[in-house]
């Protein structure tokens, strides 16, 4: 698969769109990964509180009333645009889609995305999302949902293979027909501190200001409950299990200076989720913790703004060794696993599977003083950046932080992101020792 097929093929389509067309949402789902892995459910691993919220926190709408009391609601526009693009990829062949965004979709802070695409060999992928909307009564709450489906004849999955001593991590890499959902509903109650004081909708500015390290002043302290269902359904792979569903339950504590764009601050995530089980499928439990930290310098003759940003990840399945062999563990495509658009970005999606995994970044982001952007006809270019990033982690079979830390995989790459019509979209290109990939995606990865 050639990488300049689907950066040319996405830049073209984007090109021919009339004015006000919001061409970003074009890749809400890594639909093109350099290794073809394009059907990893990008936009369900995406939590909640990250992929969920960026169209909506992105735009310039500050919410002056209860957003749940509908005959209080200010005067706002409705916004409509959609894109058409064209990709090539090595498990599509050559596909055409469509995607199209609302925002301020019947209450200011909310929108909704929808994304479709049909490909040559007969794949397919939708997704659709509300994001953000209040119930009257309700001041502190937003509720969302998602719901992503995909149909591949030519997949490439990574499933986990026989485990011996000399080989505790490997996986199998398939080709194979399969078929993906995910369906979320998530309800997120915005605790009445810092930035959250006013209710839910208007903690979702854009631009925050100046923040301390104290929660009760700074930043917008969250709790994120949402009902989950996963499924994958791969071809002659019958006896893997193809269901996940339970409830995620999620701290956070979003402290950074503004959403997408940021200079300074940190933000804090914990994320426990749990299958009940049944007769059918395994119970399990697993357990994430996400820390991340952005401290800015002072420009210079070439940028004019410099970030330093890290993010620490540590995440583990405490149940994973209860009761017989593999009963009381998640499927891969929803367990603990390494590789993707977020982590160790030079692997394929879910490449490392495991118990429990761990895993650093750190990124160099800046502002060039150029920017050859701004006079384009159809889009509003605010601004670029630049990036260069580095990576390192592992799984492991137990939670055991000397073994998380052996034989550690690193990743290397460089990134460009543009604000396109106030969306952040992101396109990466990282080295791994074995592997090169390339992502073409939304939001920052932390």
């Amino acid at each position: 698969m050639s990488y300049k097929n689907i950066c040319v093929s996405l830049l073209c389509s984007a090109l021919l769109m009339p004015n006000q067309v919001n061409a970003e949402e074009t890749t809400k789902n890594n639909i093109e990964n350099t290794s073809g892995n394009s059907a990893e459910n990008s936009t369900a691993e995406n939590d909640t509180g990250n992929s969920t919220e960026s169209s909506t926190e992105s735009s310039d709408t500050t919410v002056s009333t209860n957003a749940g009391q509908a005959a209080a609601m200010p005067h706002f526009d409705t916004e409509v645009a959609g894109v058409p693009f064209i990709i090539s990829t090595e498990q599509l062949g050559t596909a055409l889609g469509v995607s199209g965004i609302i925002k301020h979709a019947g209450q200011p802070q909310a929108s909704i995305f929808g994304l479709g695409l049909y490909s040559e060999n007969d794949s397919n992928i939708g997704f659709i999302g509300l994001n953000n909307y209040a119930l009257p009564g309700l001041k502190q709450w937003l509720f969302s949902t998602e719901y992503y489906r995909s149909y591949l004849s030519n997949g490439i999955y990574y499933v986990p293979s026989a485990r011996t001593p000399s080989e505790p991590l490997a996986t199998n890499k398939i080709i194979a027909e399969g078929s993906e959902s995910s369906l979320r509903v998530n309800a997120k109650y915005v605790l009445p501190w810092g930035l959250g004081a006013n209710g839910g909708a208007r903690s979702l500015v854009p631009q925050r200001g100046d923040i301390t390290f104290n929660p009760l002043e700074s930043g917008v302290t969250s709790i994120n409950i949402t009902p989950f269902q996963q499924k994958r359904d791969v071809t002659n792979y019958d006896h893997l299990p193809n269901v996940a569903q339970g409830l995620e339950l999620q701290l956070n504590w979003d402290n950074r200076d503004s959403i997408g764009d940021t200079e300074s601050g940190s933000q804090t995530r914990f994320t426990v989720r749990r299958d009940f089980g049944d007769d059918e499928r395994n119970s399990w439990t697993t357990w994430e913790v996400e820390q991340s930290a952005f401290v800015p310098f002072d420009g210079n003759v070439l940028f004019k703004e410099q970030v330093l940003a890290f993010n620490y990840y540590l995440a583990d399945t405490p149940t994973w060794d209860n009761g017989t062999t593999d009963k009381h563990r998640p499927p891969a495509f929803a367990g603990i696993k390494l590789g993707g658009f977020n982590r160790l970005r030079g692997y394929s999606s879910g490449q490392f599977y495991s118990r429990s995994a761990v895993a650093y970044s750190a990124e160099y982001r800046v502002k060039p003083h150029w920017q050859p952007l701004h006079n384009l006809p159809f889009y509003s270019f605010p601004w670029w950046q630049w990036s260069a990033f580095v990576e390192t982690g592992q799984v492991a079979d137990s939670f055991d932080m000397a073994e998380l830390h052996d034989d550690l995989k690193w990743t290397a790459g460089l990134g460009l992101r543009f604000n396109v019509e106030g969306v952040l979209v992101r396109i990466d290109y990282a080295k791994s020792e074995n592997d090169a990939q390339m992502w073409f995606m939304v939001n920052q990865p932390f």
